[in-house]
């Protein structure tokens, strides 16, 4: 009897599932919609659940423990968690290939921005391979980064002698080719900035200011993409990932695309209509209550001068500076989706 018992034991012991895995993950800023929309439920609830409780997802954020953001994937390299999002730009600094992912003024809409990401995933998945030690699992956007300004502006050549916060290295460049001063201002000092005259502008997603109260500090908003869409990559440790069984990898990398990745892009272009027209009063509000700053109007030479700057000065700039042969693979993958060739 003791001998059967035992036998029975052992082959349920073989067909039950796997030894569940314990993921440690450190999501984005946790006040804003992407992490609340869709990081939080994926991560908390939907993953978990796909996996049949096999995956057990502990959950906090970069600023909940309060990481500098430039140390996030650095961290995630390390071992110190295991899954990590945050925005690429704020990696540059040991990463210059990666502002080729996300260059402003390339795309005008949620799918020309996903079109261009896509493009560009390839690419970041080498960078992240080598760099941070890590394997991309996902790139989410946040709404278009805009410009907010605490001082009348009627266009883009307003932006000249104005101290503008940007959103990214390559923004930065930007700007100082339009004639602004590029300020460097972490997103939470934004408004006491905006207030003191610190800066007279400052770059962020139109959700993202609008709940940051930056409609408090500022009274004009040009709805221009001047810091593209800032790009939020999801990405797991390699040491962790390679560790994980085939089926698992599996389950992740479809449940994130189908779960989180798409919601994420297809509520983007929806997201960027409402914010505008709750900053603005300019229609229908579905996230409070809507504010009264003046919408700029942007005008086909604004676009056609941004687009010189661009071409002309920022993306030559950045191929400099990121070396090898990025800029060749960024014409052959980006370059070729949104019609822009650096150096031709």
């Amino acid at each position: 009897m003791r001998t059967t018992i035992a036998m029975l034991a052992a082959t349920t012991m073989l067909a039950g599932p796997v030894l569940a895995e314990d993921l440690s993950v450190v999501g984005s800023w946790s006040g804003l919609p992407l992490h609340m929309e869709f990081e939080a439920p994926f991560w908390s609830e939907k993953l978990p659940a796909a996996s049949g409780g096999n995956l057990n997802v502990a959950l906090t954020t970069h600023n909940q423990m309060n990481l500098g953001v430039g140390d996030v994937f650095r961290l995630l390299g390390d071992g110190v968690y295991d899954v990590a999002m945050t925005v690429a730009d704020y990696a540059v600094a040991d990463a210059p290939e990666l502002e080729g992912l996300d260059v402003p003024l390339l795309a005008l809409t949620a799918d020309e921005a996903r079109a261009m990401v896509d493009a560009a995933r390839p690419m970041v998945e080498d960078i992240y391979n080598a760099r941070f030690n890590s394997h991309v699992l996902a790139i989410a956007p946040y709404p278009p980064q805009v410009v907010f300004c605490n001082a009348e502006i009627n266009g883009l050549d307003d932006l000249a002698g104005k101290k503008v916060r940007g959103s990214g290295r390559m923004t930065t460049l930007f700007l100082e080719a339009l004639g602004a001063e590029g300020v460097n201002v972490s997103f939470s000092e934004v408004p006491g900035a905006l207030q003191k005259g610190v800066v007279d502008c400052a770059i962020t997603g139109a959700g993202s200011g609008y709940s940051a109260g930056w409609w408090e500090v500022s009274t004009h908003l040009l709805p221009i993409p001047l810091g593209g869409w800032d790009s939020v990559v999801t990405a797991i440790n390699l040491d962790k990932w390679n560790s994980l069984d085939d089926a698992t990898k599996a389950l992740i990398e479809e449940s994130i695309a189908t779960d989180f990745e798409g919601p994420a892009w297809a509520a983007a272009q929806g997201a960027l209509d409402n914010d505008i027209a709750c900053l603005t009063g300019n229609g229908a509000c579905a996230s409070g209550d809507a504010r009264s700053m003046t919408l700029v109007s942007v005008s086909d030479a604004d676009f056609a001068k941004a687009r010189e700057v661009l071409v002309g000065k920022v993306l030559p700039d950045w191929a400099e500076r990121a070396g090898g042969d990025w800029a060749q693979r960024w014409n052959d993958s980006v370059g070729k989706t949104v019609g822009v060739m650096i150096g031709g």
